[in-house]
């Protein structure tokens, strides 16, 4: 389960509601059929229709049969601003309770991984959410809406669930300890605040953690998880009016509740002074963080705030990359809001390296925020976020899954429709808003960074009071939406029936034609670089072309390479993006012009050079990186120099400082090609159009060097039990690994994907997490993976498990019983049922999304395969027998042959004297 309260990014941020313009109220679309008895009919804005219960439940219905999916998403008012003294972290832990069960469903994660379901829950200031995605289907929309009903007042809330699950929220708390950054955002929320609970982080203090009372957490529980302080949303592909019926029926019965909701009236007085702090830990880097006491989300002046963050902050566009990053003071600097339904906080961050001064850093960054309203953005500047921010909301329309999550935000403001008032509110604000918003803001006296210091004319900053809601929703009128898409059946047999395979030069090309919401289409392009021997000794060489590509080319700068991924609306990575039909053709030829005619400027080489040798610095101490470092090195058996040999940090650091710009374009020159490759376009676009364009800009384009696939070698290599010091990290890690000499074409492999799906990858319910998380309370998060090769054999089984490190030894003992316990006893039918269910409708969502097909299809052409070997390996996985299933994890898995790592502070892990 996760928190939200200081992870969310600014543009989501901003999308999901903080823009409030005022604007008309919705109009109501008349139903297709007349309501359920106890439903009437509240405001429909471009799809999405509110209805509300008679005990105060609002539901929100957004039918879209784009995707074979549904979401049902339930959010209560309900966040870590509402708790009380001794009670911080009490929200969060009590999502974590509710998912342990309730009267009519008891072991709801089950019931999650049987059915294949994603789902999770998160805590924020002012809301808590669950969620769950799934297949489209009326038993998946009946469990799903059942469940829901059943636990809003029927959970278990009970103490031998609290006793385990509290110090798995503990662990929570320990891993988030050991980042730099969150601990500093978290210390900054507690000192800007005096009085208001937007102080207090929500993961919450660890002794409140630790001594919650059960009595305390059901108290909670009883007041705000009512059906009057829940919004309900489904979304995606059902049918509304029987979904609105069986909404009635399940919810309708809970009756409304007698007792009023607290109220709270605690307003934030003005800060009179600077304010400064340190936080001492040992770490690889360091950080400066500016804090400004910002308006409510509600607030006219947040909007507006929102675009100073961006042009600010954003990277290679905004002025403190510009001003800090290039110029070597920094290697990288960040700008959000941690804002909600109370005034907050904007925060405005750089990191320097360790060693190196950082008073100038810290002077240079204040300069630069608070200097900022002298200098009013360009229009070139507001242009490029107002395209960002467009964008943005255009793409989460376009995903009922991702809109429906996103409202959550919103709801927690006061109304859903607050998420569509911000697309107008962009389009009015001005160069000179953004500017004097920032001058009332960015001010020394609203600073935390200073110490105190008398002064006769402080510069204060007033912080207006939030609208109401209905002033902000007064004018807005919601548009009509146009948004079309097909009913796409995910099945392979139809994947096969709609793609036409074809070869376009040394290119073979997949191409899905399909009609989808927004007119988007992805592309997956798989490039093929350089073959066992000549890429020896090439070092860092082809991580370090490939983080230039993006840098500046012949034609264009960073900024405008930037700028013009945004004009032409692609998202994602190079060789793996979405845009839209309109800007396929003019996308895919800046794409080949960015691969072929990289410029790299030596200026940006030094930037991504010093980064990387940061990054490197800054994760030597942390304890997932050295486990995994430490299991690498153990089982390499390749020479150095050699692609596939695990370096030392040492090496890494060498490889990093040797390279100079002019081996980059060397090794560009050499290796770049897409004769061979493999590239799929998934979505609506002419397919008669792309081969010859394909051909024109790919198909001859062969490298100097010679390129086939380096393939790994099987090892049988000697058990490891290491354990390495990493000091000052609240967190510890373990790490398990075991070779295996297995192909995706044994056939064992099947029966060995659903045995892993068993036992550590089918998420909480899944053997390892209910021994380690459910059961022992002793880790967060955990999980196995299996690994085959495809044209080699060099397969693996690894195990990884977070733990506080006192607890490490007791985690390794337990992982063990888990394994011995499954060899001796075997697995059960039911879990095999459940495994093959699970995973079969994973794979069925999987190719419903088009990055994942478009993925799958470059997977498959690049092994001269298709979409009919993924049916051939799922009907040979839903043939498998328990005796097969045991058997093959029994032949592959061995205990007393697994290496094993665990990282951790080993002063805390003493017993205490």
């Amino acid at each position: 389960m996760n928190l939200t309260s200081y992870q969310r990014s600014l543009p989501a941020h901003l999308i999901a509601g903080a823009f409030a313009f005022l604007a008309a109220g919705a109009v109501c679309a008349a139903p297709a059929k007349p309501l359920p008895k106890g439903i009437t009919l509240g405001p429909s804005v471009e799809g999405i229709t509110e209805y509300r219960l008679d005990n105060g439940l609002k539901v929100l219905l957004f039918p879209d049969a784009s995707r074979p999916t549904v979401t049902v998403n339930v959010t209560y008012l309900v966040g870590s601003r509402h708790e009380n003294y001794g009670e911080t972290g009490m929200a969060h832990l009590l999502e974590h309770l509710m998912f342990k069960g309730a009267r009519k469903n008891r072991d709801i994660t089950r019931q999650f991984a049987d059915r294949g379901m994603d789902f999770n829950g998160t805590t924020s200031l002012d809301r808590t959410n669950y969620y769950e995605v799934f297949q489209a289907s009326n038993a998946n929309l009946d469990w799903a809406l059942q469940m829901e009903a059943d636990r809003m007042t029927g959970s278990f809330i009970a103490q031998k669930d609290l006793d385990s699950e509290m110090t798995v929220v503990r662990n929570e708390y320990e891993s988030g300890e050991n980042s730099p950054s969150g601990v500093l955002i978290k210390r900054m929320q507690s000192i800007a605040y005096d009085w208001h609970s937007y102080g207090r982080s929500t993961i919450g203090n660890r002794s409140d953690i630790e001594n919650v009372r059960i009595g305390n957490l059901q108290a909670f529980y009883r007041t705000y998880y009512q059906p009057d302080n829940a919004v309900l949303l489904v979304a995606g592909k059902f049918d509304p009016d029987a979904t609105l019926a069986k909404i009635g029926r399940l919810f309708g019965t809970i009756p409304k509740p007698k007792r009023t909701l607290p109220a709270f009236w605690t307003v934030e007085p003005q800060q009179d002074g600077e304010r400064s702090f340190a936080v001492r830990r040992q770490g690889d880097v360091q950080l400066v963080v500016l804090g400004y006491k910002v308006p409510s989300a509600l607030h006219d002046d947040s909007d507006v705030m929102a675009f100073a963050s961006s042009i600010l902050g954003d990277v290679p566009t905004g002025r403190l990359h510009k001003q800090l990053v290039e110029t070597g003071k920094a290697s990288q600097v960040f700008s959000f809001g941690q804002t909600g339904y109370a005034p907050g906080l904007q925060m405005i961050g750089a990191v320097v390296k360790k060693g190196e001064p950082i008073e100038p850093l810290r002077a240079a960054l204040t300069e630069a925020v608070e200097g900022f309203a002298a200098t009013p953005p360009t229009e070139e500047e507001m242009a490029r976020v107002r395209r960002l921010y467009e964008n943005q909301m255009e793409r989460s329309l376009n995903d009922p899954q991702q809109v429906g999550v996103a409202l959550s935000e919103t709801i927690a403001l006061g109304d859903w429709r607050l998420y569509f008032t911000g697309r107008e509110r962009i389009k009015t604000i001005s160069a000179q808003e953004v500017a004097d918003v920032a001058r009332r803001y960015f001010r020394r006296d609203n600073r935390v960074t200073g110490t105190f210091v008398p002064d006769d004319a402080p510069q204060r900053a007033t912080i207006p009071a939030a609208p109401s809601v209905a002033s902000i929703l007064e004018k807005f009128k919601p548009r009509t939406s146009t948004l079309v898409s097909e009913d796409f059946d995910p099945t392979q047999a139809n994947i096969m029936k709609r793609t036409r395979l074809v070869t376009a030069g040394g290119v073979k090309l997949a191409l899905l034609p399909k009609k989808n919401r927004g007119e988007t289409v992805t592309v997956d392009l798989r490039q093929h670089i350089g073959d066992e021997k000549n890429l020896f000794g090439t070092g860092a060489l082809p991580q370090l072309t490939a983080a230039m590509l993006m840098r500046g080319t012949s034609r264009f700068t960073r900024e405008q390479l930037s700028d013009e991924f945004d004009r032409l609306k692609i998202t994602g990575s190079l060789t793996g993006f979405q845009t839209t039909r309109e800007h396929l053709h003019e996308a895919l030829r800046l794409v080949a012009h960015v691969l072929k005619e990289p410029g790299f400027p030596k200026a940006e080489f030094e930037q991504l050079q010093r980064q990387a040798l940061v990054g490197l610095e800054a994760s030597r101490g942390e304890p997932q990186t050295v486990a995994a470092r430490a299991l690498a090195l153990h089982f390499d058996t390749y020479p150095k120099g050699d692609v596939r040999h695990a370096n030392t940090f040492e090496e890494d650091m060498a490889e990093l400082k040797a390279a100079r710009v002019e081996d980059l374009q060397d090794f560009h020159r050499r290796y770049y090609g897409s004769v061979p490759a493999e590239m799929a376009i998934v979505g609506d676009f002419d397919a008669t159009t792309v081969v010859p364009l394909v051909d024109e800009l790919f198909g001859k384009w062969k490298a100097q060097e010679n390129v086939a696939p380096v393939l790994r070698r099987y090892e049988t290599i000697a058990p490891l039990k290491q354990t390495l010091d990493t000091p000052d990290k609240e967190n510890g890690v373990y790490v398990a690994r075991q070779n295996l000499d297995l192909n995706i074409d044994d056939p064992d492999y099947p029966a060995l994907m659903l045995a892993n799906y068993i036992f550590g990858e089918g998420g909480l319910r899944s053997r390892l997490m209910d021994r380690i998380r459910q059961k022992d309370g002793l880790s967060y998060g955990g999980g196995s993976q299996l690994d085959a090769g495809d044209l080699d054999r060099a397969g693996s089984f690894t195990i990884s498990a977070i733990a506080a490190p006192q607890n490490l030894v007791k985690l390794d003992a337990a992982v063990r019983e888990e394994l011995q316990r499954v060899l001796k006893d075997g697995f059960t039918a039911a879990e095999l049922g459940g495994a093959t269910s699970g995973l079969m409708q994973q794979r069925i969502q999987t190719r419903a999304d088009d990055g994942a097909l478009a993925a799958g299809w470059t997977s498959y052409l690049f092994r001269d395969r298709t979409y009919e070997w993924s049916k051939q390996f799922e009907d040979k996985m839903m043939a498998v027998t328990l005796p097969q299933l045991n058997a093959a994890f029994r032949k592959a898995v061995d205990p007393a042959r697994m290496s094993v790592v665990l990282a951790g502070d080993q002063q805390k892990a003493k017993p205490a004297p």
